[in-house]
């Protein structure tokens, strides 16, 4: 009787150990949002390159 209840238990805790691996699919592809302003950059060479002209020719206006 002991003997059954023995592989009973080992059946039962191997049982559980048993690994399991999944590999999902995502439905919708990753999507990476890139959207940078360059503004303030364009707004800043800009801003310089006049500057540097009026003081080159104060009396342009």
């Amino acid at each position: 009787m002991m003997r059954i209840l023995q592989v009973g238990m080992i059946v039962v805790v191997l049982g559980g150990c048993t690994p399991t691996i999944q590999v999902a699919v995502p439905s919708e592809p990753i999507e990476i949002n890139l959207n940078v302003k360059i503004q303030h950059e364009i707004l800043i060479k800009v801003e310089k390159d006049l500057g540097e002209l009026f003081e080159s020719e104060p009396d342009i206006f």
